[in-house]
């Protein structure tokens, strides 16, 4: 396949039906919230939000399916190697079906060892570990989809993720509507509703990846010799290894700055929780700029074509720090309107109040760490994105610890900044290596 030029056009293309995808996954949350809350009983409310956290950890830390599947497909595609693309989708699906097997398999020491640690009443700690108990059967579906997303990135085909991102979405918000408000099933019916969700999504995700397969691949055969290829086999489980190491440092970064905030008390962990929703929203628009520069810079990275690397890093920073400006000055427009309508707590709003201008600067302050991640996983340079986060975290909690006891939470927040930008100066330290080697 030739390698096409980058525009600025085609980065969009890629960006924005990840930018929509992203923001109607929140909605679910919202659908669950609201369904489970106006059942009267706090503590099924409790137990969707525990049993939710327990699972965005355990599928966050493999989120290396996704990530080193796309940088891998798209080396492919840019090499125009074909049977190399398949192959690395073929090992992505089945090592995500092994160790989400593997998770359903293990499931009573996970549910101990989490519950252990969640300190939440009898009674939201059982109807958690009823959400879990169902929602655990679809381990090897949501993994296994890790792959296929990874694939369809890599080929640069985000419409079908989108497409793919809706159905898993609206499905799972109108079986909530049938399961809970219908049946009234409380906590099992909201868990059923999503391992329904997954599941369909799964196979409609396996139809087009089997479509392209035999589009453009040749079939859905393959060549056991070059799956089991022992290269590729050790280089796809390093790529994994670095970036599972990335996502559990930046998993700790984000729990620490979580738990810092709970020791001042309640008001300030409240407010510092709606803030940092304003982090999480401005993050739903720069993955997708993130995200085509994986796709991009992965397809130049196969092609060995330097020039267009640079072009596809040029871009995406434009349109990136363009986006993440335009997302700033939104929040500074309507920031404490969007507090007001989050809690009705006087306490809270003039607490966030005081600390918005955090999160005001922060998507300006971070697009550079987002967008750099997208390069690196592109380029499959994992080992010095995990060696920048590392050095990141150090940073991290030394800014942190000089920094919280002479400014409390306004340290805490400079510190999460320095985060930021400790990420990105790293990340740019090795760059050159990327763009020239």
């Amino acid at each position: 396949m030739k390698q096409s030029l980058v525009t600025r056009s085609q980065v969009f293309y890629i960006a924005w039906p990840i930018i929509l995808s992203n923001i109607s996954t929140p909605l679910l949350g919202l659908v669950d919230t609201a369904v489970i809350g106006n059942l009267g009983d706090p503590a099924l409310i409790g137990a969707i939000a525990i049993g939710s956290m327990v699972f965005s950890f355990l599928y966050w830390g493999f989120g290396f399916l996704r990530m080193g599947t796309t940088g891998l497909v798209a080396q492919a595609r840019g090499a125009g190697d074909d049977a190399e693309a398949k192959a690395a989708f073929y090992r992505a699906f089945l090592v995500g079906t092994f160790i989400g097997s593997l998770l359903l398999f293990l499931q009573a020491p996970i549910a101990s060892l989490a519950f252990s640690i969640i300190d939440g009443s009898v009674k939201v700690e059982g109807a958690a570990l009823t959400y879990f108990h169902i929602r655990i059967w679809g381990a090897p579906l949501s993994l296994s989809y890790l792959a296929i997303m990874g694939y369809l990135l890599g080929q640069q085909d985000t419409r079908s993720i989108l497409i793919l991102q809706l159905l898993l979405n609206f499905t799972n918000i109108i079986l909530d509507l049938v399961f809970v408000v219908g049946f009234g099933f409380d906590v099992a019916g909201i868990a059923a509703a999503t391992l329904i969700s997954e599941f369909l999504a799964l196979a409609a995700g396996l139809g087009i990846v089997f479509y392209r397969l035999k589009q453009r691949h040749g079939g859905l055969q393959i060549d056991i010799n070059q799956l089991m290829d022992t290269h590729a086999l050790k280089r796809m489980f390093v790529i994994n290894r670095d970036i599972m190491i990335r996502t559990l440092c930046l998993i700790f970064a984000f729990a620490w700055f979580t738990n810092e905030g709970a020791k001042s008390g309640d008001i300030l962990l409240a407010a510092n929780a709606i803030l940092l929703q304003f982090v999480t929203f401005s993050a739903f628009f720069l993955d997708g700029f993130a995200l085509a520069a994986e796709s991009l810079v992965g397809s130049a990275t196969g092609a060995k074509n330097r020039e267009q690397i640079k072009v596809a890093i040029r871009y995406t920073a434009q349109l990136g720090f363009t986006t993440a400006l335009l997302v700033s000055v939104f929040f500074f427009l309507v920031g404490e309107t969007i507090i007001n309508v989050l809690t009705n707590v006087i306490e809270v709003r003039e607490t966030a109040q005081t600390y918005l201008p955090w999160a005001i600067a922060a998507p300006v302050v971070s697009v550079w760490c987002y967008l750099l991640d997208g390069v690196f996983i592109g380029a499959t340079r994992t080992r010095e994105m995990r060696n920048a986060m590392i050095v990141s975290v150090l940073g991290y909690l030394l800014a942190w610890w000089l920094l919280v006891g002479l400014f409390g939470n306004h340290g805490l927040w400079a510190s999460l900044m320095l985060y930021f930008i400790i990420r990105a100066v790293t990340l740019n330290y090795y760059l050159p290596r990327l763009v020239h080697s």
